[in-house]
């Protein structure tokens, strides 16, 4: 289905509510428990996304930004000219719009996001400053097998640009699943801009996830507040509270919603009982050493080309071109 976002057509694929009953009723019946992350963004949470991508401790945005500010021309040239951009949970925009700007003769943009406030908001205002470039937004879970519109004109290659460092909330696996089906998207001649977090000082990354103003919290209860609005359930949230640590075994943040009394929560019929202390796992967000992305891209079909950083070496954007 399709409905218009401005003079923007979307092709609307977001996950219907069935989706969402069935993930959460899997995950709590599940050991450990756990909430997909993926899920964190609806309507309020995309708004408080925005604004944790606002705060002193978050410094993802501000180096990423940084690095497509002084860099934005190199990976430009790198991509080459005449490509069909494809940009995967690009959010409000900002990064992309800073890299389209470079690009030499885009062929199209299609923005994929869960999110369908905030895709519709970002193409619309993207339209009105770029109305030359054709846009093909599609809300849907891009991490998901999708068959994406064709452009109206034939671009030499595509490229793929996923800026954020979302690829940290996948396990190993999964991570370079996905990156093997960009791959596939891009071949043969194609390839792609992915931003990564990268190791660094505990000290650094934890504040980042603990902020002192509690967005952060807020933003992993709502998805308890997301259940009881769309599903019926009737978790308490005074009950529960966030909790994000740093597994330096792992390299990964690990964030929690821990139930801080004995509970039954029903959702859809079924009872889930919790114990004081239990924790349900909504993300992991993993850090990557230079070497250890390089193998994982590797892993999947792609061969390493570029890394650009900020001044502090807090995060990378990679390069990476299909393997031929």
């Amino acid at each position: 289905m399709s409905y218009g976002g401005g003079s923007v057509a979307v092709l609307d694929l977001e996950p219907a509510s069935s989706d969402f009953l069935g993930e959460v009723m899997a995950g709590l019946s599940s050991s450990p428990r756990n909430l997909p992350c993926k899920f964190f963004y609806d309507e309020h949470g995309a708004e408080l996304f925005l604004k944790i991508c606002e705060l002193p401790e978050y410094y993802i945005t501000r180096a990423e930004t940084q690095i497509l500010a002084r860099y934005g021309h190199e990976m430009a040239e790198a991509l080459a000219p005449n490509c069909e951009l494809i940009g995967f949970g690009t959010g409000a925009g900002i990064k992309t719009r800073m890299l389209l700007e470079q690009l030499d003769n885009p062929i199209a943009y299609v923005p994929v996001d869960i999110s369908k406030q905030r895709l519709l908001e970002s193409v619309a205002e993207l339209s009105r400053a770029m109305p030359a470039l054709e846009i093909l937004p599609v809300c849907a879970d891009y991490l998901q097998e999708l068959r994406l519109p064709t452009p109206s004109r034939q671009p030499d290659r595509t490229a793929v640009y996923f800026p954020g460092s979302t690829i940290g909330n996948l396990e190993p696996e999964p991570a370079r699943a996905f990156l093997e089906r960009v791959a596939h998207l891009c071949a043969p001649y194609g390839g792609m801009l992915i931003g990564v977090d990268l190791k660094k000082s505990p000290a650094i990354i934890e504040p980042a996830y603990n902020d002192s103003a509690g967005v952060t919290a807020a933003f992993n209860l709502n998805l308890l507040v997301r259940a009881n609005r769309e599903l019926g359930a009737n978790f308490q949230l005074s009950r529960w509270r966030h909790q994000a640590v740093f597994n330096s075994e792992e390299s990964r943040i690990e964030m929690y919603l821990i139930g801080v009394a004995d509970q039954t929560v029903c959702i859809a019929g079924r009872e889930f009982h919790f114990t004081a202390g239990e924790r349900i796992t909504t993300e992991f967000s993993y850090k990557h050493s230079r070497e250890s992305f390089i193998n994982l891209a590797a892993a999947a079909g792609f061969e390493f080309r570029r890394l650009w950083t900020d001044d502090a070496g807090l995060f990378g954007v990679f390069h990476l071109r299909v393997q031929l």
